[in-house]
């Protein structure tokens, strides 16, 4: 039988993915990775998938890889935002952690493929992997996996794909699982309390310099207390008035100013990526009509791409685009399939 590695979360998902498999006769283990914090700081979630583990009777493991998260994920977190950019640490810890150092620790415990809890689904299209939306379309995670190489992709399920979160809790309650109707988490795992500067500032150990708003015409408009809390289209918590509503137009680490202006200044029509990784083919030789996602929660705008080297795409938009911001994703979409993303620079 086919030996599977379930990342344990402590949560439904996770939970359900398990025994989904084990219903369809794999051999599961399950294996929780210890992230951050000197006790990894998650002694509750690792008791309860240690629980769901035991419950399932499944071998149960802690993998910890608090080196690799703090180099790949945390140190790419402060360093975006003290640059001025607001990252995803998400999708670096799915390219680097989840579907990178799992994915080759399963394979070391002798598992041919690793499984999740995300609401996605794998396709294949005569021999070439391709990632696909969940069902649910209000749970779907295929923004934060557009980094999934083909190997990686290769080496994983994801149980849930088909089905929607209400099934998901309803087969939990119906199995009796032991977290059915735990509550999720919705914020980065390693800032809880939601205070990214705070914490930026906490583990770099500076405290971020106060310095300027400007206008857009170079006015001076007083005081902001650190670029780490702020990002573009931000209108709350500035503490500086105009002749009308002000949002944050751009954010210049080098002057140490936050730029702002009215809200037509915080559209476009055109954004560049780069660390792009395409997964329904190896590169797109025309320009290409696309659906895009330059945000987890927004909605697919159409567009068109056009790939410029072997590490960037440009993208133009039909329509200008609010607030398109340095160091989030842009996902392509062709209907519920991902042609690929990146960056944005």
């Amino acid at each position: 039988m086919d030996k599977v590695m379930v990342a344990m979360s402590g949560g439904v998902d996770s939970s359900v993915a398990a025994h989904l498999l084990k219903e369809e006769g794999y051999v599961c283990s399950g294996a929780m990775m210890k992230l951050f914090g000197k006790d990894g700081g998650q002694n509750e979630s690792e008791a309860d998938a240690r629980a769901a583990a035991v419950q399932l009777g499944m071998p149960f493991h802690i993998f910890d890889m608090s080196d690799a998260f703090e180099a790949h994920v945390i140190h790419r977190f402060a360093a975006a935002y003290s640059s001025g950019a607001t990252p995803n640490p998400c999708v670096d810890c799915n390219r680097h952690i989840k579907f990178g150092l799992f994915v080759d620790k399963s394979r070391e415990m002798g598992c041919g493929c690793i499984a999740t809890g995300h609401y996605a689904r794998i396709g294949n299209d005569n021999g070439r992997y391709l990632l696909k939306k969940g069902m649910d379309l209000s749970k779907d995670q295929s923004y934060v996996l557009y980094s999934m190489t083909q190997e990686q992709l290769s080496r994983t399920q994801f149980p849930l794909g088909g089905l929607t979160k209400r099934e998901v809790r309803e087969y939990a309650g119906g199995k009796g699982l032991l977290n059915a109707g735990k509550r999720e988490s919705q914020d980065i795992c390693f800032v809880p309390d939601g205070d990214y500067a705070g914490f930026i500032e906490d583990f770099c150990g500076v405290k971020m310099k106060r310095g300027r708003f400007k206008d857009t015409d170079g006015n001076d408009l007083g005081e902001h207390s650190g670029i780490l809390r702020y990002t573009i289209g931000q209108r709350k918590g500035l503490g500086i008035s105009g002749v009308g509503p002000l949002y944050v137009c751009a954010i210049c680490p080098e002057s140490n100013t936050v730029v702002v202006g009215a809200a037509g200044k915080v559209y476009s029509n055109t954004l560049v990526a780069s660390g792009i990784n395409l997964i329904a083919a190896d590169r797109l030789d025309a320009p290409l009509r696309v659906a895009a996602k330059i945000r987890y929660r927004q909605r697919e705008q159409p567009a068109t791409v056009r790939q410029l080297d072997a590490d960037t795409l440009m993208v133009e938009f039909d329509q200008p685009q609010r607030a398109i911001t340095k160091g989030q994703a842009v996902v392509l979409y062709d209907g519920d399939t991902v042609i690929g993303g990146g960056t944005i620079t």
